[in-house]
Formats: structure tokens, sequence, C-alpha cells
């Protein structure tokens, strides 16, 4: 599809952009390229408060958008197509603002809109497929057929990265752990294993909001779960998981310990029966015309950043062949590295807005300014 100056939108002559907003950060970059070229936290400092997008807000506004675009791209928007990325549960009123947002304050020449699980499979080289996205504010599993997104029969369940987050905060408390904000320390001492820590504190700035004091906490929670987090291939024994090499990991303060049983224990959350990702696949599956199943079992793809925690792939996979049905071919696959899962769906915008045939099926702003927002009904269901 051409531009009003004869610009082909997605080839190598004006780069494309492709916007993979969600819970726990903004994913950008360029078309044709194969990681974004930022990661930015979704969070937006909006005067002494900080805004984190509900699940369902997974459109970003004006100011997460600018984020993004100030951070990576330095020509002008008008110059650049965007993608974005949309769950399946996006709103109407949601698709439409961010319609309005990219055409009336950006002046970007062409816009279109892909639901993320379509993306992810694509990224996997599939155009059919069960994805099931483990991400930070939640886990969901949607039907990919032929290229369409099947919206009825998703489902999703709050179990995510910050549910785990939060669940190793309130076993540290158990063990009295104490976590401290890595800012906040100014020195410590060299302890031995288990020994309370020796530190010096440091005197902190006036003004510190408490959201951006808790916002740090948390990412200190994210990244115990992320060293030390595993996940047993089969439910949970405290004997068994005994028997797997201890993990070691120093606190901010200074405090440090093997974690052996409790990095197992940590993650069973994760595979609760009616809320973990195995349930949510049958779900989505028994949601689907019977004549459909057999492709989806056969195709089951795994994704996002908790996808990518040791074990998880392993688990799902033994625990969906004890509950599909005996009679379909069961095929669970993922991204062979934590970079490719994670970023899975921007990968897949990545490869489609770079595909020649793609290039028609772009929102002009010109049928923008004839069509309105009914044009994202029309080219972008």
């Amino acid at each position: 599809m051409s531009g009003p100056n004869g610009m082909l939108y997605g080839g190598d002559e004006i780069g494309a952009l492709v916007f993979d907003p969600g819970h726990h950060s903004l994913r950008v970059g360029y078309a044709q390229e194969d990681t974004p070229k930022a990661d930015i936290p979704a969070v937006v400092g909006v005067g002494p408060a900080t805004h984190i997008p509900e699940p369902e807000e997974k459109v970003p506004d004006g100011n997460v958008t600018q984020s993004g675009k100030h951070q990576v791209i330095r020509s002008p928007s008008e110059h650049h197509p965007a993608l974005f990325t949309e769950a399946v549960w996006t709103t109407r009123p949601a698709r439409e603002k961010l319609a309005e947002l990219l055409f009336e304050k950006y002046q970007a020449p062409a816009f279109f809109l892909v639901k993320s699980a379509v993306l992810a499979a694509f990224a996997n080289g599939k155009s059919t497929a069960l994805v099931v996205d483990a991400g930070a504010s939640q886990t969901s599993a949607v039907p990919v057929i032929d290229g369409y997104a099947l919206v009825n029969a998703a489902v999703r369940s709050p179990v995510g990265g910050d549910h785990l987050a939060a669940q190793a905060k309130h076993m540290l408390s158990n063990l009295h752990i104490q976590m401290l904000p890595i800012y906040s320390i100014q020195s410590k001492e060299v302890i031995r294993e288990r020994e309370r820590g020796r530190y010096t504190l440091k005197t902190l700035p006036a003004g510190l909001t408490h959201s951006w004091q808790q916002y740090m906490l948390k990412r200190q929670y994210e990244d115990f779960c992320h060293c030390v987090a595993q996940i047993s291939e089969s439910q949970y024994e405290e004997r068994q998981a005994a028997s797997v090499p201890f993990t070691h990991y120093e606190f901010p303060g200074g405090y440090h310990q093997d974690f052996g049983p409790e990095r197992f224990k940590l993650t069973e959350c994760l595979f609760e029966p009616t809320l973990g990702a195995p349930h949510l696949v049958c779900a989505a599956a028994a949601a689907c015309d019977a004549d459909a199943r057999p492709a989806l079992w056969g195709s089951v793809v795994a994704c996002g950043g908790l996808a990518s925690t040791p074990g998880w792939l392993e688990r799902l996979a033994k625990d969906l062949a004890a509950r599909a049905p005996s009679s379909h071919r069961l095929k669970t696959t993922a991204a062979p590295n934590p970079t490719e899962r994670r970023f899975a769906a921007w990968i897949g915008g990545s490869i489609l807005a770079s595909i020649g045939s793609f290039q028609q099926m772009w929102i002009s702003s010109q049928e923008y300014d004839e069509g309105g927002k009914g044009q994202l009904e029309r080219k972008c269901p």
C-alpha cells in the first residue's frame, strides 16, 4: 500500500513501527528487526502519582505511547506507520481511542491493530494454534484458526508474574527475610550465609512517593523470582524437590542463603487446578467446534515472560498430556530462548508488518479521514 507520496508502508524506505503494550512493559521497535529496540516499563509518572495500566488497559494512553516514541524514534511520527498488538478482550472504545490518538495527535500515515495471540502464533510459524500467554498480570489461552483469534473461546485467569511476586513476598515474610530496595543501600558488609545483614542506609531525597518506592520494591521481588523460582515437572513433593541442587541468592542488604524446596513450592500457584495454564488450555479447546480441536491440541504454543521460568513448559506439557483427549495428538511448543518467548507477539508483528502482501491491509490516514473509526471494525476485526 502506498502513502500520499508513493512510498510503501512497512518497506525499507519507511520503517513501520511495532508497538506491543502490556501490563508490565511496552515493547517497541522497527518492523523487520528480530527484537524490540526498547522494552519500557509501563509506569507513567503523573505529578506525584504513578499509573500502572490495568489488564484491560492493554491499549496504552498517550503518555505511554509518547514515551515509547521518544525513547526509540528520533524522526517525526508522520513518517512511520504504526502496528499495535491488542488483547482479544480489548474494548471497542479503547481501540477507537488508540486510532484517534495515532491519527489525530501523532499524524501517523497508517495504522493497524492485530490480536497478540495471532502474532504470537505467527512468530512460532503457525497460522492455527492454541496460544498460551503467561504474562505479568494474567495467563490466557486463545485459539487461533487460520490467522483469526476466536474471541468467544478465549479464557484467562489472574495468575501471572505479579501473582508470583506477591507469593514470593509472602514466603520471604514467613521466613523472616527482609527485602530492601537496592537504591536504599549505601554500603554493606560481607557476612556468612544466613547471618543477619549489616548495612548502612542512604539518606534518601525528600519527595520520593510511596507508589514509586513500592514499584521499586516489587522489582526486587521480581528479581528474586527470576533468579530462584523453578517449576517442578509434576505436582510439588518436598522430598523430590529437596533432591534438586539448591540455588543461592543474595539480598540487597547483604543477607544470603541457599533456597531448595521453597523455590518449587513458590511456583505451584501457577498450576493451580482451576486457574493454571493447563486448565485454561482445556477450557479454550472445549469452547471450540469439535472439528477444530484436533488442530488446536496438535499446536499448543506457549509464550510470555512467565513461560520462561525454568520447568514451566515441561510442566505444561506433562499436565496437558494427562488431560488431553486420547483421540487427539498433543504437541506443545515454544520459542527456544526466553527473549523470543517474552517478545513473541512483538516478533510476530515485526514479521507481519514487513510482508509485502500485508501492505494493502494498513488503514491509511486518508481512509481514516473518509471512513472514521468504522474502518477499525472493517479492516481490523
